[in-house]
């Protein structure tokens, strides 16, 4: 078998590009990037929707974008692909998520769980209650949900820029408590901002289900033949009336943690392959005969990791670098000249958004933790005080993602929905910013101690 060049006698240029795509690698999978991405996206929409291109904003997304198959045609605006969807595998990874942290993660057990669970309930509770106080009349009540989500990129990514000094505690407990706020979001979106139910539909994603069963029972590992099990499913939730984007979560919960059982272990398999090419290479008898040790090979590499860590992490480059910041940008457009605070209860749903979220949030995951812990009934993470609980608290008050999605479902007037969407950014960096700085004092008061 060829010896392989060293590293110095390839090309130059060959070189360059090398390193240039493993720092490219290393870099979109820092956590800091992809929120400072989500803001650039948010802040580029802010901008072009209040720009003399303002009409342009619009008309993108509301640009109809057809799919089909003879006479059976899908046709919805730019913004309805955006948002039910494209987000849909975003909900699939966070469903994936849930599903690793249930298994072997912060969710694995009560004892780990019960403390993140309180903390997040508390920190929807407190937030949907202090809405509804300033929000308690008909047309205005339905937007309680909005200021109940946490944005797990942005809260861990504000987290990651504070400084090494954080303890991983901290950082462990905000993920469980943003995976559960999620969690919550998603049975709120389920009970609360679904239409009618069509039993045609339940048929249909009951099919869909059933697909994804049989093949995970016949051992079938390869991501891409649940292609059309998904869409059946997303397709089913859409017809019920059920957001389809819940389609997402439930593959994303179905999705295993344990590799698709072999005859060999992959690493046998790996070895053996690896041979078997060796052997095929040097008898020479043409490049037909190395197909089948390097299929048995991308076999045992694809079989190396679980299906739901290796899903997540091919999906997670496209997640935070495309999906997020495109509803981002789709999203966060709010024309200031077009949200009347004076008409409509427009500055009473703004006010109870921003206040729940920079204010709600804290409050919820602070008392009810404290109560918990008072109570004897949790104990705080080790590392963990209540002082890094108030920068939980604080970045839980982040919600844009999960917040902006939820204003879409609950309000109809253009009025309302971009007063929500207003308040939930102005929240959102009003809880960032306080949160950074507020972080950068615990880091330098730990460093002095």
């Amino acid at each position: 078998m060829n010896q392989a060049p060293s590293r110095k006698a390839l090309p130059a240029v060959q070189r360059i590009a090398d390193k240039a795509f493993s720092a490219f690698e290393k870099f979109i999978h820092i956590e800091a990037v992809s929120g400072i991405v989500l803001l650039i996206a948010a802040a580029a929409a802010l901008i072009w929707a209040n720009s003399p291109y303002a009409s342009s904003y619009e008309h993108l997304w509301h640009m109809p974008l057809s799919f089909g198959i003879g006479d059976f045609v899908i046709s919805n605006s730019l913004h309805f692909w955006i948002n039910d969807a494209l987000m849909t595998v975003f909900f699939l990874v966070v469903g994936m998520e849930i599903r690793r942290e249930i298994h072997e993660g912060a969710l694995a057990n009560v004892k780990l769980a019960a403390l993140p669970i309180v903390a997040a309930f508390g920190g929807v509770l407190v937030p949907a209650l202090l809405y509804l106080t300033l929000n308690s009349t008909d047309g205005l009540r339905q937007g309680w949900a909005v200021p109940t989500a946490t944005d797990i990129a942005f809260a861990v990514g504000v987290l990651a820029l504070v400084g090494r000094s954080v303890p991983a505690s901290v950082r462990v407990f905000l993920l469980a408590l943003a995976i559960i706020d999620d969690i919550v979001a998603v049975v709120i979106i389920a009970l609360f901002y679904s239409g009618g139910l069509d039993p045609l539909g339940f048929a249909i994603a009951a099919a869909g289900i059933l697909l994804v069963l049989g093949l995970q029972r016949i051992g079938i590992g390869s991501a891409y033949a649940y292609l059309l099990p998904g869409a059946l499913l997303w397709f089913g939730l859409l017809k019920t009336g059920a957001h389809p984007t819940l389609a997402g979560v439930v593959l994303g919960l179905m999705t295993p943690v344990r590799p698709v059982k072999v005859m060999d272990p992959p690493l046998q398999l790996a070895s053996r392959a690896i041979n078997d090419y060796a052997e095929r290479e040097q008898a020479a008898n043409g490049a037909s005969e190395l197909i089948e040790p390097i299929k048995q090979l991308r076999q045992a590499q694809r079989e190396l990791l679980p299906p739901v860590t290796r899903v997540q992490m091919a999906l997670h480059p496209w997640v935070a670098f495309l999906i997020m910041p495109l509803f981002a940008l789709a999203n966060a457009g709010v024309s200031l000249a077009g949200v009347d605070l004076d008409q409509g209860g427009s500055l009473a749903v703004l006010s109870g958004v921003a206040l729940a979220l920079v204010l709600g949030k804290p409050l919820g995951v602070l008392c009810s933790s404290w109560l918990m812990v008072r109570m004897g009934w949790c104990t705080l993470p080790p590392g963990m005080t209540w002082a890094w609980m108030g920068l939980i608290g604080c970045l839980a008050g982040i919600g844009f993602t999960m917040s902006i999605f939820i204003a879409n479902l609950a309000f109809n007037q253009p009025d309302l929905l971009g007063a929500a969407k207003l308040g939930v950014l102005m929240a959102s960096v009003v809880a960032g910013v306080s949160g950074l700085i507020y972080g950068r004092v615990l880091v330098k008061r730990s460093q002095r101690s």
